[in-house]
């Protein structure tokens, strides 16, 4: 498994709950990256020296599907939390993968005109919003389905790409010299990594900011509607369950996320000077104060 230690928590109870049991059925190795592509990449040629029955992947860790084949490796792998599986090639098509990956996704793309609407009600005076995103797919495939919806809110999108911090922290404070701004934060690795720079630079600059996960708000940020992740990896489980017992990860759909959760931070709005609408702190799964 090459996970952070929540998820591999959560995979281990999940397969506990499958009857397989570390020290007993079941031996694990667990490998932490912690965003550095260069230590995922070690990380994987060692469990493949390993010989494992099945390699677990999470978040960027799914990079490293392309390497395991690379290496004439027909190991079987679950990756969490993939983006566009198929455009990046992990996987031939959803319904049926092929290959020897199979997984789960972290987003549908639709998610993100969700991020926009949410960031309208609890800032109705946002009439621009700074989108922060890395250049590659997923990013672009974000930026097209905010780009498509800000035209019902009438709220002009500025797309900032992933890059240095220091260089981020100029751009941030460049669009927030204009009034009535926002910030979308969309799904990317960069952004989980730098998540403290960007909660920080949110409130330096008084912006109201939307994220795609709770641990941006747990850290600060203001609001976050996104799936929830910790139940990714229990789901994983049980495709870890049904390889081990022979069937092919080709043949096992690859799965979006069934589990979403919005998060607000109440004393991040206080800080703001928003009033958060009664009706969605009642929808809201968990309100930080």
């Amino acid at each position: 498994m090459i996970l952070n230690l929540s998820a591999a928590s959560s995979l281990v109870q999940g397969l506990q709950r499958a009857g397989w049991t570390a020290g007993h059925n079941l031996q694990l190795e667990t490998r932490w990256a912690a965003g550095d592509a260069a230590r995922l990449r070690s990380q994987a040629t060692e469990m493949l020296a390993l010989s494992p029955d099945v390699i677990v992947v999470g978040g960027r860790a799914a990079t490293v599907v392309p390497q395991v084949r690379q290496a004439g490796s027909n190991i079987p792998i679950v990756f969490v939390q993939g983006v566009d599986p198929v455009g990046t090639g992990y996987v031939a098509r959803l319904a049926r993968p092929g290959g020897n990956a199979t997984g789960f996704t972290q987003l549908d793309y639709t998610l993100s005109g969700k991020w926009l609407q949410l960031l309208k009600e609890v800032a109705p005076g946002v009439t621009r919003a700074a989108v922060l995103r890395e250049s590659g797919g997923a990013g672009i495939g974000q930026w097209a389905v905010l780009h498509a919806a800000a035209s019902s809110p009438a709220v002009e999108l500025s797309p900032i790409n992933a890059g240095e911090p220091a260089e981020i922290e100029r751009t941030v404070a460049a669009f927030a010299r204009e009034p009535n701004g926002g910030l979308i934060v969309v799904v990317s690795s960069w952004a989980t990594v730098h998540r403290e720079l960007i909660v920080a630079l949110a409130a330096k600059h008084r912006l109201p900011a939307i994220y795609p996960y709770r641990y941006f708000v747990a850290d600060g940020g203001l609001m976050s509607y996104g799936p929830d992740l910790i139940d990714q990896y229990r789901r994983a489980a049980s495709y870890v369950d049904r390889i081990l017992k022979g069937e092919k990860p080709g043949d096992l759909p690859v799965q979006n996320p069934t589990r979403y959760e919005l998060v607000i931070n109440l004393k991040t709005a206080k800080a703001l000077g928003l009033d958060i609408p009664p009706t969605l702190l009642a929808r809201a799964d968990e309100v930080i104060e």
